[in-house]
């Protein structure tokens, strides 16, 4: 069907932004209380969109907390959007989210994946109405699914499930855990959609255990399937080596497709089934981070490499319809954007320069139009359709538009220049009600990675840290991209190789300095925290300056031998320390917060989850405990069932309060704290 009795004619690609708002909106009311964990939790998440084939409807997942009583937990529905914008209907329902929405390539059912029958499995639902039918009966459930080009079957990957002999020594009790031994790979099957004579699906095993199926996709024709593969599931090895292969999709030998050292995954097959795309390292290890894209013949032979991308750290999306080109997504300074890569090799290009974050994104049979999410420093996440190459946008949803939007805090990028004459950027965020002329405290805010990025995102969204909180309480907030951030380019990335606490450091006091001289922040007013790697610089930053009077550490790690020992990804930090530990204690310790404790003033909070393996909790006990022993003002927060970042949105509301209770009692600001749990 035709699209442009929906739009207008598309204007060139020099970005002229317009909404068409096709969804009535109601306008948002403002909470009187100003901005606050529980306001900020009301504005709902979009993380899968789904585009029919024929580019007439568009299924998006809509993700919000629930908080009644005992339950702390976030569901997920599906929703159905046509482009047009005159239907707008809720597809699933039930307290059991259901996730991952996608097309027939007919258009006629859409699939999604719900654990509402016990296991995560793969449901169908006709388009025009009607109950889902459950499609896969994966004992483990289900992974990752992609239906055939001829909409006959579905591809899936489960995880494999315990063996009798298992099953029997955990009711035993004598369920022993060999360490790196006995790994449960994730396989690749393929279940019909039309059942046989029994009344039951036919269901079969394409892969065996010997490697873990990470990512897959059809060939046009539903004869074969590509795979990337792993050693093992663990997510270590998951950085470090993939290797590409394909399989009959009936069942057949698998034939290996690019083999060498470093990752090579995401594959997807051409339009016209003669090559294969995919995202590599290049034949070498790169952990540090890197991403480009790639081209194999689809028979086998020698990868090519096309254009660089901005970062060189491109997420694959698919190809154009005619095979031209790829489409891909990456972090641009403090945006994320859609990218075209020549198949010819020629220069990529960006499809969207806009200012904020594209995030999901979908395209129909043609690539003629594309479904997105979208959100900026002021705008909530919402679904958009645009043409692709084009870019007159529409406004298809209006998940947020109810939910309360005070007065928010400006927020800015800003330019500065490290000691060392590199480039750093940033945003700052200006208290509520800023008054020109006057100084504020100020709090530096440092992402996790270190190959994270501070987006243009809406800054009144959930997170560990709120950001709009923060400024309703009389906060700027400088949130700095510093040398090894993504989004800068792969020398910007790998800039603190080797450098940790040091270059970094001099970036982010630079974005202090340079808000102090805006007359922005008080000098004598200064709070540090960060999450992960963010947890990491704060630790190193109080041990090399007294001028913060407040600092909280988030899941960070002070000591990079004991981290490197304990954590799940080890080989991440080998990479920015250049080597192991054992072959090179010195530069562990220099930038290793612990070996500098003594020199801290600046009274600390220690934030952690109770189950983390990424940064293991014993990394904030370490610190905790020896700012306890060195008479420094500390305390010791342990969220429980907690990993790497509170899951459950209660504890999650927890941390800001936390924070400005612990930043308030010590810059001298009289903000209340409220006792929970203790240990």
């Amino acid at each position: 069907m035709k699209k442009t009795r929906f739009f207008r004619a598309v204007r060139p690609l020099g970005l002229l932004l317009t909404l068409v708002l096709v969804v009535p909106l109601a306008r948002a009311q403002e909470a009187s209380e100003g901005w606050t964990p529980e306001l900020s939790m009301q504005y709902k998440a979009i993380p899968d969109v789904a585009i029919s084939p024929d580019g007439s409807l568009i299924a998006y997942v809509v993700r919000e907390p629930v908080m009644e009583g005992e339950k702390s937990e976030y569901l997920s529905h599906v929703w159905v959007v046509s482009a047009d914008g005159r239907m707008n209907v809720q597809y699933t329902q039930g307290e059991k989210s259901c996730a991952n929405p996608s097309f027939s390539p007919d258009g006629q059912h859409l699939a999604f994946t719900s654990a509402r029958s016990g296991k995560n499995q793969v449901w169908v639902m006709r388009v025009r109405g009607g109950e889902a039918e459950q499609i896969t009966d994966a004992k483990t459930g289900v992974s990752a699914y992609r239906w055939s080009p001829d909409g006959t079957r579905i591809a899936y990957t489960m995880r494999e499930p315990d063996t009798e002999a298992e099953e029997e020594a955990e009711k035993e009790k004598r369920d022993v855990i060999l360490v790196d031994r006995n790994f449960k790979n994730d396989a690749l099957y393929v279940v019909a959609l039309e059942k046989n004579a029994e009344g039951e699906r036919d269901v079969q095993r394409l892969t065996g255990g010997d490697f873990h199926v990470a990512s897959f996709d059809w060939s046009p024709d539903g004869a074969t399937i590509v795979f990337a593969h792993q050693p093992d599931p663990r997510i270590n090895t998951g950085g470090i080596a993939q290797d590409l292969s394909t399989v009959p999709a009936d069942s057949g030998a698998v034939t290996p497709l690019v083999t060498r050292p470093g990752n090579d995954g995401n594959p997807r097959f051409s339009p016209d089934g003669q090559w294969v795309a995919f995202t590599s390292h290049g034949g070498t290890p790169q952990r540090v981070g890197l991403s480009d894209l790639y081209v194999v013949p689809a028979a086998g032979g020698e990868p090519r490499k096309l254009a660089d991308t901005p970062d060189r750290n491109a997420a694959l999306l698919d190809w154009s319809a005619d095979g031209t080109e790829l489409y891909a997504t990456e972090s641009i300074r403090t945006s994320r954007q859609l990218i075209a890569v020549p198949f010819d090799g020629s220069a990529a290009r960006i499809l969207t320069a806009l200012d904020g974050a594209v995030g999901a994104v979908a395209f129909d049979a043609e690539t003629a139009w594309m479904a997105y999410t979208y959100e900026n420093l002021t705008t909530p996440v919402e679904v958009y359709l645009a043409p692709v190459g084009g870019f007159e946008v529409t406004r298809l949803t209006g998940v947020n538009a109810d939910a309360p939007k005070p007065p928010m805090g400006r927020t800015e990028v800003l330019t500065w220049t490290s000691p060392d004459g590199m480039k750093i950027e940033g945003l700052l965020t200006y208290p509520v009600g800023y008054e020109p002329g006057r100084a504020y405290p100020l709090i530096l805010q440092i992402h996790g990675g270190p190959a994270g990025v501070f987006t243009q995102r809406f800054t009144g969204r959930p997170g560990i840290y709120m950001t709009q909180v923060f400024a309703e309480h009389g906060y700027a907030v400088l949130q700095p991209n510093p040398r090894g951030s993504t989004g800068y380019g792969k020398d910007f990335r790998y800039a603190n190789v080797k450098d940790w606490g040091y270059g970094d450091y001099e970036d982010v006091m630079a974005g202090v300095d340079t808000v102090l001289a805006m007359g922005v922040g008080h000098p004598d007013s200064l709070a540090v925290m960060g999450w992960s790697y963010g947890g990491y610089l704060t630790s190193f930053l109080v041990t090399r300056t007294g001028r913060f009077k407040a600092a909280s550490m988030g899941a960070g790690l002070p000591d990079l031998i004991s981290m490197v020992a304990t954590t799940d990804i080890p080989d991440y930090l080998v990479a920015h320390m250049g080597g192991e530990y054992f072959d090179d204690y010195e530069t562990y310790q220099k930038h290793s917060a612990v070996y500098r404790i003594k020199n801290v003033t600046t009274p600390t909070q220690v934030i952690h989850g109770a189950e983390d393996r990424r940064v293991p909790t014993t990394q904030g006990q370490e610190f905790y405990y020896a700012l306890q022993r060195l008479g420094v003002p500390t305390e010791l927060i342990l969220y429980p069932r907690t990993p790497h970042g509170p899951r459950e949105p209660k504890l999650l509301m927890d941390v800001t309060p936390r924070i400005l209770a612990w930043f308030g009692k010590h810059l001298h600001k009289a903000e209340p704290a409220e006792e929970a749990g203790t240990e």
